[in-house]
C-alpha cells in the first residue's frame, strides 16, 4: 500500500498501568506499515509500556504523538488502580473524538481503560461507548464485537443482566436492527443478514419460559423486514452463533453482554475486536481489558491491537473485510 493511501488513525493509549502501551509498542511496524497512526495520551507512559515489552522505540519513524500533558503520578505502578491514569485514559481519548470529528484523524482504535479508575478520576461514563455517546451526541449506539467467522452487535452492553432483560422491547430491538442495517451498508455491505437471539432458553418455547420472544422480538424482527431490512428470527442462543459461523448470518444481534462476548471470544479470543456503531466516525477497539495481572511483565499478546488496527482501516475506507 502507497503510504499516501494510507488513512491516518488516531489511537489512544488507554491506561497507563494496563497493557495497551506495551501491545502497541510490540507492533508498532507493522501499525506503521497499514496507517499513519496518531498516539493519544503520555509519552512517559509510552515508554513504560514499551520498555516493559522490551521494545526499543528508538527505531520509530516519524511517529505523531499528541501528548495530553499529565504528569506520572510519583506512586506510579503496573496492574494499580489510580485516579490519575483513570484522568489520561478519558482525557486521551477526548482529545481523539474531537480531532476525528474535526477530520483531521479517518477512525480512532482504542486501547483498554479502567472502569474504576476512571470512576476514582471522577468520571461517570462507564466506558468508550458511553465516552462516545456523550461527545458525539449519538441518538443511538451499539457495540460490535467481531472475529474472523463471526460478528456480534449488543442490543445492551454495560447493564445488570436483570436491566439488561428489561431493556429487551419491541422499540429497543428495532431500532438496533435499524443501526445495524445503515452501519453495515455504509461499510460496504449492503442487505445485510441479521440473526435476531432469543432472550429466554429455548427461544422461549412458545411463552412457556418467558415472553419477551412473542411479544417483543418477533414484532420487532416482523417491522423491520416490512422495512426491507434482512433480520431473522429470534433464534436460540445456543444455536444462533454456531449458524452464523456457518455462514447463514453476516451478523448476530445478542440480548445483553455475555451473550454476545462468551460466544466471540469463545471462537476466536486473540484476534477478536470491537467497533462501535451510530457514531459519526470509525472506532474500533481491542476485545480485551487492561489486563492488570500481567500488566507490566512483558507477556501481554499484541494481536488483537494489529486486528483492530486492520478493522480501522478497512472500515474507515468503506470496506468490511470479509475476515470481519
Amino acid at each position: 500500500m502507497d503510504t499516501g493511501e494510507r488513512p491516518k488513525i488516531g489511537i489512544t493509549l488507554g491506561d497507563p498501568a494496563g497493557i495497551g502501551t506495551e501491545v502497541l509498542a510490540k507492533v508498532l511496524p507493522e501499525v506503521q506499515n497499514r496507517c499513519e497512526p496518531v498516539l493519544y495520551g503520555c509519552e512517559w507512559a509510552f515508554q513504560d509500556g514499551a520498555a516493559a515489552g522490551g521494545v526499543d522505540l528508538d527505531t520509530a519513524n516519524a511517529l505523531e504523538f499528541v501528548d495530553i500533558g499529565l504528569a506520572k503520578p510519583s506512586a506510579f505502578e503496573f496492574g494499580k488502580v489510580m485516579a490519575a491514569c483513570g484522568k489520561v485514559a478519558v482525557e486521551s481519548v477526548e482529545r481523539a473524538i474531537a480531532d476525528a470529528l474535526a477530520n483531521d484523524i479517518q477512525a480512532i482504535m482504542t486501547c483498554p481503560l479502567h472502569k474504576e479508575a476512571i470512576n476514582a478520576a471522577g468520571y461517570t461514563d462507564i466506558g468508550h461507548q458511553e465516552i462516545l455517546g456523550r461527545l458525539t451526541n449519538a441518538e443511538s449506539v451499539a457495540t460490535m464485537l467481531m472475529t474472523p467467522g463471526l460478528r456480534v452487535v449488543h442490543l445492551s452492553t454495560h447493564k445488570s443482566l436483570i436491566e439488561a432483560a428489561r431493556f429487551v422491547t419491541r422499540e429497543n430491538v428495532l431500532e438496533k436492527l435499524r443501526l445495524c442495517s445503515s452501519t453495515f451498508e455504509a461499510w460496504g455491505l449492503p442487505n445485510a443478514r441479521i440473526g435476531v437471539a432469543a432472550l429466554n432458553p429455548h427461544g422461549g418455547e412458545g411463552g412457556l419460559l418467558g415472553r419477551e420472544e412473542l411479544d417483543e422480538l418477533v414484532p420487532a424482527v416482523e417491522e423491520a423486514q416490512k422495512e426491507g431490512i434482512q433480520a431473522m428470527g429470534p433464534f436460540p442462543s445456543d444455536s444462533i452463533f454456531n449458524k452464523a459461523i456457518g455462514g447463514e448470518f453476516d451478523v448476530v444481534l445478542a440480548m445483553y453482554h455475555d451473550q454476545g462476548h462468551i460466544a466471540v471470544k469463545v471462537h476466536n479470543f486473540h484476534e477478536s475486536i470491537s467497533a462501535t456503531l451510530g457514531i459519526p466516525f470509525v472506532r474500533t477497539s481491542v476485545d480485551h481489558g487492561t489486563a492488570f495481572d500481567i500488566a507490566g511483565k512483558g507477556i501481554a499478546d499484541p494481536r488483537s491491537t494489529l486486528a483492530a488496527i486492520d478493522a480501522a482501516v478497512a472500515l474507515s475506507t468503506g470496506s468490511l473485510t470479509v475476515s470481519y
